[in-house]
């Protein structure tokens, strides 16, 4: 058994009998803790307090949390730094002042796992993930002799992750240098913005966040610092930090790229640029947004290669993807792709359009942006400043005699309609929705003023899909789940599954998870459905009738997904729950 369920037993702080109702229950040894704390034996507050005590004691080390998972070492650490009458810093919501760290070596930073954040006339505050290593303390004091050295607290997972940046900083320091150089010799704006080394710069930023799998790099400025994030995974991660002084000279050079008006910064901006990083050939769509300090850039990474991504490589599972491509087949009709924001479903679409594509069709998209430029299909963008909407687009593609339509957007009730009586007069349409599920987008459209009779005439299949994390295979290791969340999936899941997870490694960044995959169903409409939504028949009624037809539901499909290993069973109950 584990070191603080024993003090705990010894001590009669928690009982015999709860331990051994729980290892009858099949819990296992390690688990006995968690499920004491999740049952109410003993709320996690009191499990804190006890911590604290002890590591204040000297009995604990600090480091003895990193055994138990459920236990936060941020709750740990705040509860601590209150003991001692310290701070604790959450590093990720303050502005912090790295030329601190640039004054002394790194390697000593590392080894204590602690980082300057900042400092006044008379002291400087340094985060500490134990405040009572004493060793640490003192080497601070001879790294910064002339100042009252304060002590806050940090998790040692923020601390770790800042001085990794300040690594990343120090490989680029000497490009940074050149820059600062050219800048201070250079004195017009336009020779700044061609200067040799900037180029170089973005080179670097591009590389570093390509290979870090990043589909979207953020380029900020703050009050102290520029800031660059990439979304890996669905998440931002830092990835470098420079001097405030490099960010004008960065921004004017992408917008440039971009074909962008460098002198514009009051309003936003939107463009794109065609790169090479590394062997392969990127389209980098770059919006700008003013901000307090500058402006926003974000730069989405368009892969060529993903636009061509198969559905089935996309994650779909053969049953959803047959009733898809049935789907597909229909020589008529409205095809829709539900989820939200950031759930995958332009990569659907570009993948539908893969398997329509062909010389006999004439295939014709509107959309906002283009985002991949493929070949036998004729794409449009939308333009607002010249007044072409989706409606009008569609207005205008309805005379250019095509097969098949693909719109990036259902918006309005202006676009649906039109979109309704393209699939009522002889064309494929498909399209996207923002709806939580398939069902939902049958209420919605009629919400949106499209009559009942005519959206079971055009609807041929509804899918409705998110994008989950999958399991990193370097760091996979078995999980054990608690005793709630066994419950909430009771019944659902076969005797003797296993489940796993990602431990954390530095291939996922210690996150255990690396790519995503899609989990979805496909609500095809058959003819009893058909009938029930010329009704108008409730929600719940069509959602019986679908799966007497073999409907399976997004959660279901996701519950296999950890079955199989794929993902973890937190994941789907965070992503796909509801």
């Amino acid at each position: 058994m584990d070191r603080i369920t024993t003090d705990l037993l010894a001590e009669g702080s928690i009982m015999k009998g709860q331990v051994d109702r729980l290892l009858a229950k099949g819990i296992s040894e390690n688990l006995i803790l968690r499920d004491i704390t999740l049952s109410g034996f003993m709320t996690m507050d009191r499990l804190v307090r006890y911590i604290v005590q002890k590591v204040r004691d000297g009995v604990y080390d600090l480091s003895i949390i990193d055994n138990y998972d459920y236990i936060h070492e941020k709750v740990v650490l705040e509860k601590l730094a209150h003991e001692l009458d310290q701070v604790f810093v959450d590093l990720d919501s303050i502005d912090m002042d790295y030329n601190l760290t640039s004054k002394v070596p790194l390697a000593q930073l590392q080894k204590f796992n602690v980082i300057p954040v900042s400092q006044d006339e008379m002291s400087i505050t340094i985060a500490f993930h134990d405040p009572l290593n004493i060793d640490a303390q003192e080497a601070m004091q001879r790294l910064f002799p002339r100042k009252i050295v304060k002590i806050a607290l940090s998790t040692k997972k923020q601390i770790a992750s800042y001085l990794y940046k300040i690594a990343l900083k120090d490989s680029v320091k000497d490009l940074v240098k050149k820059i600062q150089d050219e800048l201070n010799s250079i004195n017009s704006i336009e020779e700044q913005q061609e200067a040799s080394s900037i180029l170089l710069l973005i080179d670097v930023i591009l590389k570093t966040c390509i290979n870090a799998r990043s589909s979207d790099i953020h380029i900020e400025p703050t009050e102290k610092n520029c800031v660059v994030r990439g979304r890996v995974d669905g998440k931002l991660i830092e990835t470098f930090i420079f001097e405030k002084n490099i960010y004008p000279p960065l921004a004017s050079r992408l917008k440039l790229l971009a074909n962008l008006d460098i002198a514009e910064k009051r309003k936003p901006q939107d463009g794109r640029f065609s790169t090479a990083v590394g062997k392969r050939e990127y389209d980098f769509r770059i919006s700008t947004l003013p901000i307090l300090y500058g402006e926003s850039i974000v730069m989405r990474v368009l892969d060529k290669e993903k636009a061509l991504v198969r559905l089935e490589d996309a994650g779909m599972d053969s049953v959803s993807y047959q009733k898809l491509l049935k789907g597909l087949a229909a020589p008529y009709g409205i095809i829709l792709v539900t989820g939200p924001t950031g759930s995958g479903k332009t990569t659907t679409l570009y993948g539908a359009l893969n398997e329509l594509r062909n010389v006999e069709d004439k295939v014709i998209t509107v959309e906002d942006p283009v985002e991949y430029r493929m070949n036998l299909i004729q794409q449009v963008q939308v333009n607002a400043k010249v007044g072409l909407s989706f409606a009008d687009a569609l207005r205008s593609i309805l005379r250019q005699d095509p097969d098949k339509i693909m719109i990036g957007e259902i918006r309005d009730q202006e676009t649906l309609e039109i979109a309704i009586k393209a699939a009522l007069t002889g064309h494929l349409v498909i399209s996207t929705l923002h709806t939580n599920d398939s069902i939902s987008a049958i209420p919605r459209m009629a919400d949106m003023g499209i009559e009942h009779y005519l959206i079971s005439g055009a609807l041929v299949a509804i899918q409705a899909q998110r994008l989950v994390r999958k399991i990193c295979k370097h760091c996979k290791v078995e999980e054990e789940l608690s005793a709630t969340v066994l419950e909430e999936i009771d019944g659902i899941i076969p005797e003797g599954t296993r489940f796993y997870k990602g431990a954390g490694c530095k291939e996922c960044g210690d996150s255990g998870y690396m790519g995503r995959e899609m989990i979805c169903e496909v609500l095809n409409i058959t003819e009893e459905l058909s009938s029930l939504i010329a009704k108008g028949a409730s929600k719940d009624m069509m959602l019986e009738q679908a799966k007497k037809d073999g409907f399976i539901d997004i959660f279901q499909n996701g519950i296999q997904k950890a079955i199989d290993g794929v993902t973890s069973i937190e994941e789907i109950l965070k992503v796909a729950k509801g």
